[in-house]
């Protein structure tokens, strides 16, 4: 089990060395298109062991836990790392078409899968300081690929953007170093026991508040999303999907594995917290959203809106809640990262993301507009899109708890969602061209075009199947929250010990 462990992890980092030592060359696009192709891979095999174990686990070095490092997979981590492999080679395989030469010689393909080695890392560590140390190395990443390029909006964005992120991780770090003195332990499985034997309860939910802010911040949270919105829509559009797709996952991940695992001694507050956070996550960042006009910045604003939608589900607590939490989940990631690659070739083609500069691509590309249209009404929870189901299982995790006014707010949400993927769609696909421009497939050559309409189409086609066929996906998500709910099977597995 350990390599099946290491291999998700193990590969990217490798295919980061390699990418860089040729990255002067051509070859360092298809060193990281073959990497993310063997990702996939692992993570396809560690899939298999996790449907046929429930939980598999490895102490490194053969160091007991909890005093080695522990790498650890149940439903909710392997699903985890299994959609950030898919995201990985559907953003390699985009940018094939779109990043130029020169970002690939700065070292965009060793930076690119540094950062999908880094989110791996996290969704598989069982252990705290691992923790910090897997979200250190998506920071160094994903602020080297903000800033690729050099221009000034980048710059101004990737200051903003690790400023609010490294005071995250001091206040975590702060965390951590309170919780080992209370504990004596920082695996996560062994704080499961140790936090419910503390003493001084109080001083726990006060740690457990630094936690939720650390986490809060990666996550996008009301009020701490202002980074997102200021960074997003500046680097590559590929940077942008990868972002969109998993960086803000990782927080929620995050959130939803110590407040179900560790910190459960106070729910009746700290989850009360995040329910109304999560309420004014949604609202804050749907009413955001409205307000552009950039093609971008509407997708950036989603983002935190949706954040909402899988942050509320932990705070209701309930297993149907944490469910419509973990299927969310998944659903926003393939949506998500399609909506910001469908932004890039309508950039390429009508030469802008500004939607008042463009227009005319529904005439001219079809296609484009029929693969915007899927994830565009999965967002806004159209039935049968995997939107629809993701928003009724929270929506009825609410109601069955009579949290009444939670409720509306998410129906209300995604009332509002509409509104902005239908500006989207009027402005930019629907009216002609300000400039009187024809955006024809023609203005951009097919080597270009066509690994850029490839993901896309892949996943989209992923949003349609997980639409039409949710039983299977709604299964996994139940054993899912099961899990975190009871987490025996965790904590056994991981202390070497059998329920």
């Amino acid at each position: 089990m350990s390599w099946l462990l290491v291999f998700p992890i193990a590969v990217p980092f490798v295919t980061a060395v390699l990418a860089y030592l040729v990255r002067m060359s051509f070859w360092g696009r298809w060193v990281s298109l073959a990497g993310s192709v063997v990702t996939l891979i692992a993570a396809i095999a560690l899939t298999v062991a996790v449907l046929r174990e429930g939980v598999v686990a490895a102490q490194m070095s053969n160091w007991d836990a909890p005093f080695g490092i522990t790498l650890v997979a149940d439903y909710l981590g392997v699903v985890m790392v299994l959609i950030t492999a898919i995201t990985g080679l559907a953003t390699a395989i985009y940018a094939l078409g779109e990043i130029e030469v020169r970002l690939e010689k700065l070292g965009y393909h060793a930076l690119f899968q540094t950062l999908i080695a880094g989110v791996s890392g996290a969704f598989l560590t069982g252990d705290l300081f691992n923790l910090y140390v897997w979200f250190e190395v998506m920071l160094i990443a994903s602020f080297g690929l903000l800033v690729l390029g050099g221009s000034r909006a980048q710059l101004d964005a990737g200051l903003k953007y690790v400023a609010l992120n490294l005071v995250s991780t001091l206040v975590f770090l702060s965390g951590i170093g309170l919780l080992y003195g209370l504990t004596g332990t920082l695996n996560m499985a062994d704080l499961a026991g140790a936090v419910a034997e503390v003493e001084n309860q109080g001083l726990v939910t006060v740690i457990a508040m630094m936690f939720m802010f650390g986490f809060g911040v990666k996550a996008a949270i009301f009020p701490l999303f202002f980074w997102l919105p200021a960074s997003y829509h500046t680097p590559s559009f590929a940077v942008s999907a990868v972002f969109a797709g998993l960086l803000t996952k990782v927080g929620v991940y995050a959130l939803m594995r110590m407040f179900t695992l560790v910190f459960v001694g106070d729910v009746g507050f700290t989850h009360e917290i995040l329910i109304w956070v999560s309420a004014a996550t949604m609202l804050t960042g749907v009413l955001g959203a409205a307000a552009q006009t950039d093609f971008r910045k509407i997708l950036s604003f989603h983002i935190i809106s949706q954040i909402g939608y899988m942050t509320l589900g932990l705070a209701l607590y309930t297993p149907l809640a944490l469910m419509g939490g973990v299927f969310y989940l998944v659903h926003h990631i393939i949506v998500k990262a399609n909506l910001f690659l469908v932004s890039g070739v309508a950039n390429k083609l009508a030469g802008h993301t500004d939607l008042n500069r463009i227009g005319g691509l529904y005439k001219s590309s079809p296609v484009l507009a029929a693969l915007f249209i899927v994830p565009a009404f999965s967002l806004a929870g159209f039935p049968p899109l995997s939107g629809f189901w993701a928003k009724y299982l929270i929506v009825k995790a609410a109601i069955e708890i009579d949290a009444w006014f939670i409720a509306f707010i998410a129906l209300l949400v995604g009332l509002l969602t509409i509104f902005s993927m239908t500006k989207i769609w009027g402005m930019a696909f629907w009216k002609p061209h300000p400039d009187g421009i024809d955006p024809t497939p023609d203005r951009v050559p097919t080597r270009i075009r066509l690994p850029m309409m490839i993901p896309i189409v892949g996943l989209a086609a992923m949003t349609v199947v997980i639409g039409f066929f949710p039983e299977p996906f709604v299964v996994f998500a139940e054993i899912a929250a099961l899990q975190l709910l009871d987490p025996e099977a965790y904590v056994t597995t991981v202390l070497g010990e059998r329920p």
